[in-house]
């Protein structure tokens, strides 16, 4: 292990080694440490299309085919009393997305990492973060056989999941969010029907009174199936694990789908559960370091963002850190353009979730008013801006700009009706967004995201 490195990146997940494939591209020294050894388990294993994007920056999608992972043509959901069959194909320029069992998606990544450059560390846990003033600048660890020891750097990269090693630990700034207070139950089954009703292998999402069920048929005959439900239903419901199953078996045989779709199947796993997963960093960089993926923050699985976050943040993580680096853009202005751009992303998927859980035509059920946001968080997040940002023409989430979405999100959220014709045009925090900043046209305070041929930010005095 060195004792010095320029870049050091926490974590070697999607975002981990994302952020280090495009850092050491652009030929910056950096480290990569983690924790486990792969391959390991993660849960996830659905990948929404605009990973596609990223897995062919970082030249890995013809690994991933060669691997042989499920194709995902699209994704299926019965809502409600509403059946949407959504093909990647009607997305202009779409093409199929990918199933992965995780543990070998993420060695791919990994691995890919390695072979452009980055010297990787498995089974090395970083105890802490310490800093010179408020600028992060070493890292102390340990590894599986016993060693210990320091390595400075310039910049690290905290990608150590839900960990937290900086949000969590260190600033203890994690704010779980009022909403989407939630637990997830899963297990996996074996010699599960496919659902003819969808693109082919497709997520499936169905809406049950207890929450929802995701089924996401794998390339080795095993299908994940997962419950959501909400945290007082399962904390009254569930003191023991038979309890947990119990509860995990009426869902899924209380909708028709799911319960022809396992039929003939039987479970080949313990019943899995995890919770308090919906929350978000104060902040996302500071002196020195740069928060992404989970460690920054965490969503809702209905609608398959995280490994889209990760590896997004670890783009824009990788660009600002370049360009710091080579000296191009000064480090306040990278710092904020990240924190500002990530942030950006991160709330108007969290805006596109609320608005799909409002459209839920059973409302009565506890769990669907449950996820309804309060004056506080809406305050917060700059909710009203947000979707309007959305609204205004969102590349990436064209299937929310539309009128409907628009009063579903005023009526629900604001009490009031807003008319047919949403504003094109929207302030937010005295920043004027309309869509990605990455062109001259839509820069982040003169900022903008270059991706090609390498990734980097811009200035546009410069």
């Amino acid at each position: 292990m060195r004792s010095q490195s320029k870049v050091l990146v926490i974590g070697g997940g999607p975002s981990g080694s994302t952020a280090a494939t495009f850092l050491a591209r652009n030929g910056v020294d950096v480290t990569l440490l983690e924790r486990d050894t792969f391959p390991r388990y993660h849960v996830g294993e659905s990948l929404s299309l605009s990973v596609v994007r990223m897995m062919d920056l970082l030249g890995v999608s013809e690994k991933l085919d060669k691997f042989g992972f499920r194709h995902k043509d699209g994704s299926y959901y019965e809502w409600g009393k509403e059946k949407w069959d959504l093909p990647f194909t009607d997305v202009p320029g779409g093409k199929h997305s990918w199933q992965v069992t995780r543990a070998d998606f993420d060695k791919i990544l990994l691995d890919h990492a390695r072979e452009e450059g980055v010297e990787a560390f498995e089974g090395h846990r970083v105890r802490d973060i310490r800093f010179s003033g408020d600028r992060a600048v070493a890292a102390r660890w340990h590894n599986d056989d016993g060693r210990e020891g320091e390595i400075g750097f310039d910049y690290v990269i905290d990608a150590s999941g839900r960990t937290g090693l900086l949000a969590k630990r260190h600033f203890d700034m994690r704010r779980m969010h009022d909403v989407f207070r939630n637990v997830g139950v899963w297990t996996y089954w074996k010699d599960a029907k496919d659902i003819p009703e969808g693109p082919d292998g497709a997520v499936t999402v169905c809406s049950v009174p207890a929450g929802w069920i995701w089924v996401i048929p794998l390339h080795n005959g095993i299908t994940s199936i997962g419950l959501v439900t909400d945290k007082k239903r399962f904390s009254e419901q569930c003191s023991s694990p038979a309890d947990v199953e119990a509860l995990y078996d009426r869902a899924v045989h209380a909708h028709p789908l799911v319960r022809r779709t396992i039929a003939d199947a039987e479970k080949v796993s313990k019943i899995r559960t995890e919770t308090d997963y919906s929350y978000v960093a104060d902040r996302f960089s500071g002196p020195g370091h740069l928060i992404s993926g989970d460690a920054a923050c965490f969503l809702d699985p209905l609608l398959s963002t995280g490994v889209h976050l990760a590896t997004f943040s670890a783009m824009l993580a990788a660009a600002s850190v370049s360009s710091m680096v080579d000296g191009t853009v000064a480090e306040e202005r990278a710092l904020n353009f990240y924190d500002v751009a990530y942030r950006y992303s991160y709330e108007r998927l969290l805006v596109l979730v609320s608005v799909f859980y409002d459209s839920y035509r059973g409302k009565d059920d506890y769990f669907y008013r449950g996820q309804a946001m309060t004056r506080a968080e809406q305050q917060r997040l700059h909710i009203h801006e947000a979707f309007l940002s959305i609204i205004a023409g969102v590349e990436d989430l064209s299937d929310a700009t539309t009128v409907d979405a628009y009063q579903v999100i005023e009526k629900s959220l604001h009490g009031r009706d807003p008319g047919t014709t949403p504003p094109t045009r929207v302030h937010s925090q005295s920043r004027e967004w309309t869509i990605m900043p990455n062109s001259p046209a839509n820069a982040i305070e003169g900022m903008y995201l270059e991706m090609e041929p390498s990734v980097r930010l811009r200035d546009t005095q410069r």
